[in-house]
């Protein structure tokens, strides 16, 4: 079998990459992982091995979408950071059978560099931002070499579209990222109607999150039967989560934050994919966890914050990519005419879950068509694992 050097970029990416390097272990391949710009969280969970140390940084990846963002990876030293990763790669590629790409152009350039054998998983990029996918360069020419030995896609649109502007087969097998969500979970005790709540992951924007996401909530009636779940990462602990709510006037109390007027928001740790299921609604924060509930067939309405990550830029190209069963209300980020906004919304997208049979239609539509179907990731490894020189034919 193989030995497999998984690199990527950015923590929605170090997720598939992880996901995807379980697999390839199952199938008898040896995995080690180089995260190009965090810890490798994913990774270190997985127990699939890092090559070297790492070190998280709070934009979460390379060239962000903000000026914000960007001024603060120079500031933090992550380019530098970056740098040192490269040379680290191109130091131990000869150790490696395979370098599997899991992001966009930085992963790239560093794969070429090696002049190995390369598979590419363009999770970061789709058609259907705009249409016609407009690869950075020197990220098309790069892959029509022949290190390159195999392109997959995030969905069939950009599959069709990279093949024909790379005159070369791209092919598309599913997202690894979705198949953790896809197993059915044990469900919650009745609602009438059930809104899950994504803050995202990352410090200390998880916190400015969660307090936008409950001054929103805060608008909701009480009378409603409406159910509202927080999935919460197990790095905020209750300390953490009282004096964050304690801010915006919510009190932690037998693992429920409550405030007099409003309906009760269930703290649930380590069951975000409970949450995703049983939710009729989700309003995030998040990325990843964005489009595993639009594979899920799930309405999301965004609730754009103040960064470094989820954005109003952010969230507006997340709307281009996962399509017409995301929303976002008017007004400035954080703002209280967006908040009141965004709880009217979600009142709104509740009846037409419950009740519009065309809309419920629409967002299985859009599930396939925009993330695929499951077992994305056994197959995407399976193809992986034919490349390797001990089992290609």
């Amino acid at each position: 079998m193989g030995r497999i050097l998984l690199l990527s970029n950015g923590h929605g990416e170090d997720l598939s990459g992880s996901l995807l390097g379980s697999t390839l272990r199952t199938l008898g391949h040896e995995v080690t992982a180089l995260p190009l710009a965090g810890l490798g969280g994913p990774y270190s969970q997985a127990k699939i091995p890092l090559l070297g140390s790492s070190h998280e940084f709070s934009t979460g990846g390379i060239g962000y979408t903000s000026l914000r963002g960007r001024l603060t990876e120079l500031i933090q030293g992550q380019i530098l950071y970056l740098l040192r990763r490269l040379l680290r790669l191109l130091r131990h590629a000869h150790r490696f059978d395979l370098i599997v790409v899991v992001g966009d152009v930085i992963p790239v350039i560093a794969a070429w560099l090696t002049r190995r054998p390369v598979a590419t998983y363009l999770v970061a990029y789709s058609s259907h931002y705009e249409g016609r996918l407009r690869l950075p360069w020197p990220c098309g020419p790069m892959l029509t070499g022949r290190h390159f030995r195999a392109i997959f896609s995030r969905d069939q649109l950009t599959a069709d579209d990279l093949s024909e502007q790379l005159a070369r087969p791209v092919q598309f097998l599913g997202n690894p990222f979705m198949d953790p969500v896809l197993p059915p979970t044990s469900p919650m005790a009745n609602s009438q109607q059930r809104i899950g709540l994504l803050p995202g992951s990352r410090r200390p924007e998880l916190e400015a999150n969660l307090q936008l996401l409950l001054t929103m909530s805060a608008q909701f009636p009480n009378n409603l039967g409406i159910s509202l779940e927080l999935a919460l990462v197990s790095s905020l602990d209750d300390a953490g989560l009282s004096r964050c709510a304690n801010a915006v006037g919510w009190q932690l109390r037998d693992g429920r934050l409550e405030r007099q007027g409003s309906p009760s928001v269930r703290v649930r740790r380590g069951a975000f994919q409970a949450v995703l299921q049983n939710s009729d609604l989700v309003v995030s924060m998040a990325g990843t966890a964005a489009e595993q509930a639009i594979g899920l067939a799930k309405p999301v309405l965004q609730l754009p914050g103040q960064g470094p990550q989820f954005t109003a830029s952010f969230a507006e190209a997340q709307r281009r990519l996962l399509g017409p069963t995301v929303f976002c209300a008017p007004g400035d980020s954080g703002s209280q005419d967006n908040l009141f906004a965004s709880a009217q919304m979600a009142l709104q997208l509740l009846k037409r879950i419950h009740h519009d049979l065309d809309f419920q239609r629409q967002c299985h539509t859009e599930a396939k068509r925009r993330l695929g179907s499951s077992g994305g990731g056994l197959r995407m490894a399976s193809a992986i694992g034919g490349l390797c020189p001990s089992t290609a034919p």
